[in-house]
């Protein structure tokens, strides 16, 4: 007999459509999504694959804004909407929005277990209000259990006073086969698609929203310390938009040598091929829930360079086998381990491999099956 399991989650985000595909191919779940709108245009420029969907969705009717830096959305309907998917559990992904609140009450007057999906880790850098903190106190010691990505967000829900055995590690995946074969087939015409491209030779590569968070000026910071030799053989690219996209280009005129190219936002299907064609990722970020771009970098075979305030630092980057640990808001540190691995090819090819190989545990699938896991928990959860 299926459990009918309800996700509740923001959008229709690309890396989730194969993750969500996998789940409602679970034999013992019956999954139906309810997405609280269906992008964030004003935020990102993700493509929405509708085509590549194969589970039960619906999208509710919703108002977004942002005040300042906060998101706001408000959506209508969603007890009816959970009144019509008549769950047997909830899954909701994350605690900041009013939907959150109202399916976790709608959860709670109908006897039916609720799950939290958290990616927060103790590193966010997220403003922490006392009022905030107190809600989001009393949100997660009503759920009946969490679903994490990893090890960092699992020590963020811990730090809260849950049980560790209420915890379940769903981790974070992207569609490591596209990426590396797309990767794979750039390489074959390594020459002609960076002509057609328009990239150099050699190149760092940083993919992400182009803002402070990021470490976007740190990068720029180190790549400007590297030697004039280098600089000279290895350009740096940062692929994203974002607002101090205008300042950091800015800057960039001003490295003399030194090469920094600002190709945009790019969709999965071009991301590919800079993938396939750098020769470092570089992710220096302060602050980030989990990072699926080094995900989608490791698939593609690369050697990382990735801050340890990145939530997936503490699964995916082993210092010294995939890459190296950064320290966050270190330029001279990144700049270090920039030049290291520009003069190590053997390193970046042992490192590249190392990526590979450690990413391929990292499957939808895999995902899919510790969301199942949680929800299979869920019934003694509940009588606890």
């Amino acid at each position: 007999m299926k459990q009918r399991l309800v996700l509740l989650t923001e959008i229709i985000a690309p890396y989730r459509i194969p993750v969500f595909n996998a789940l409602a191919r679970q034999p013992e779940l019956d999954l139906h999504v309810i997405f609280l709108s269906e992008t964030d245009a004003g935020l990102r420029q993700w493509r929405v694959y509708h085509e590549e969907i194969r589970f039960s969705y619906e999208v509710l009717p919703s108002w977004r804004r942002r005040v300042g830096k906060h998101p706001l959305l408000i959506n209508r309907e969603v007890a009816p909407a959970l009144q019509q998917a008549a769950p047997e559990v909830v899954l909701c992904g994350g605690y900041s929005y009013l939907a959150a609140w109202q399916s976790l009450y709608w959860a709670r007057r109908h006897n039916v277990p609720f799950l939290a999906w958290v990616e927060s880790t103790l590193h966010d850098q997220r403003s922490s209000y006392a009022l905030v903190e107190s809600a989001k106190l009393r949100f997660l010691r009503s759920c009946q259990g969490f679903v994490v990505p990893g090890k960092s967000s699992g020590e963020y829900v811990q730090s809260f006073g849950i049980a560790r055995d209420r915890i379940f590690t769903a981790p974070n995946a992207v569609d490591s086969d596209f990426f590396s074969a797309a990767a794979e087939a750039v390489r074959a015409d390594a020459e002609g698609q960076r002509q057609a491209l328009g990239l150099p030779q050699r190149f760092y590569l940083f993919v992400g929203r182009l803002v402070k968070e990021k470490g976007v000026f740190d990068l720029l910071d180190a790549y400007a310390a590297l030697p004039q030799q280098v600089r000279e053989e290895v350009a740096l690219v940062l692929a994203g938009d974002g607002p101090v996209r205008a300042e950091l280009q800015e800057r960039a005129t001003r490295l003399v040598p030194g090469r920094v190219h600002f190709p945009g936002f790019l969709h999965r299907e071009k991301l590919a091929a800079y993938y396939g064609l750098a020769e470092v990722f570089v992710f220096p970020t302060h602050s980030d829930t989990w990072g699926l771009v080094v995900n989608e970098a490791m698939a593609c075979g690369l050697p990382l360079l990735v801050s340890s305030a990145a939530g997936c630092a503490a699964d995916l980057v082993t210092d010294g086998e995939n890459g190296l640990r950064l320290i966050p808001h270190d330029a001279a540190y990144l700049a270090a381990a920039m030049q290291r691995l520009s003069c190590s090819p053997g390193l970046r090819r042992q490192m590249g491999l190392a990526s590979q190989r450690r990413i391929a545990r990292y499957s939808p699938w895999l995902c899919a099956e510790g969301i199942a896991a949680a929800v299979r928990g869920t019934g003694a959860l509940a009588c606890a």
